[in-house]
């Protein structure tokens, strides 16, 4: 009720009475009072008059599960969210629901990682407070072999959530990386359970990096915050609410086609690497190839020097500029 309440004094510029608010949550005025003195505790700074009721004077940046309810505007996708202060992996915890009765488009989201997990093993930075740490947990109706190419369509509503909140030009590296000015900003892990015809479950984990002021020397070229790139905080809730909406649109749209034809356009179209020069690191060979942009399996199409064309595949291969990490 409290994430309702919530949402409530968002939607109102005006005073909402104690009244009002029992009536429409079918609760007591004292249970009403609690929520509310909840929400102070939080952060929120809300005033109450007699006779008036209460209004919400400041919503501060606060990630919690009753704000970021209080901002889902989803059918399913993240309607169902499970949030900790502080979490081993977001992945690790989906696995463990995947594995019992969790339910479809369930939402794990951490204010802090412990041991947060990149592609290849390799460990994802994750202090407290400034990140988003999340992972969906899916069962989607699609043959194993299909289900990669779900990290693609995290990857455009990524891109789309902080186009959204922010205002800023964003685009994607191939296949999963979301990158502002040639610098990462976001990196996505997807892992599965899956039999030889079907899937068990599937968890995509993202991880955005939001409101760091700096990086150290061995990040810096490399890696950026939304704070850096828009020189203002950015609210994480809001984009959390914001990338599983547009998540939630783009997964509809694949699972229609069985494939990403419905979002190929609009990807190429993020795309920073369309158009450029490359360098493909497959085991034991090295190249430089001219990109095109994905297919709808969402292979990245190049061509070689020598002419040749080939679908590079997003689990065989790194794909590099050829001048540096974009």
């Amino acid at each position: 009720m409290k994430s309702e309440i919530l949402r409530l004094l968002k939607e109102s510029d005006d005073y909402i009475s104690g009244q009002q608010m029992c009536d429409r949550f079918h609760v007591s005025r004292t249970a009403v009072w609690k929520a509310i003195e909840q929400l102070k505790k939080e952060g929120y700074e809300i005033e109450a008059v007699r006779n008036r009721g209460y209004r919400l004077l400041e919503s501060p940046d606060i990630m919690s599960e009753a704000e970021i309810r209080s901002l889902m505007d989803t059918e399913w996708a993240g309607k169902n969210i499970v949030y900790f202060d502080e979490i081993d992996s977001t992945n690790n915890r989906a696995k463990e629901l995947g594995e019992k009765d969790g339910a479809h488009g369930t939402l794990f989201v951490a204010d802090r990682q412990v041991a947060g997990k990149g592609r290849r093993g390799r460990v994802w930075e994750s202090p407290k407070g400034i990140s988003i740490y999340m992972t969906i947990l899916l069962r989607p109706d699609l043959i194993p072999t299909k289900a990669p190419m779900l990290t693609l369509v995290m990857a455009q509503s990524v891109a789309e959530g902080i186009r959204e909140v922010t205002g800023m030009e964003t685009g994607i590296k191939w296949p999963n990386d979301i990158v502002m000015n040639k610098k990462k900003v976001c990196g996505i892990l997807t892992e599965m359970s899956t039999e030889i015809d079907y899937i068990n479950y599937v968890v995509i984990g993202v991880g955005i990096n939001v409101n760091q002021k700096a990086f150290d020397e061995e990040l810096k070229e490399k890696a950026t915050s939304l704070m850096i790139e828009t020189g203002a905080p950015v609210k994480r809730s809001a984009l959390i609410a914001a990338v599983m909406k547009h998540f939630e649109k783009n997964y509809a749209l694949f699972m229609e086609n069985g494939d990403l034809s419905g979002l190929q356009e609009s990807y190429n179209e993020m795309l920073v690497n369309r158009g450029k020069e490359v360098r493909i690191l497959e085991p034991g060979n090295e190249y430089n190839a001219h990109a095109y942009g994905i297919n709808k399996t969402g292979e990245l199409i190049v061509r070689t020097q020598k002419g040749e064309e080939k679908h590079i595949f997003a689990g065989e291969v790194s794909v590099r500029g050829i001048y540096g990490y974009v």
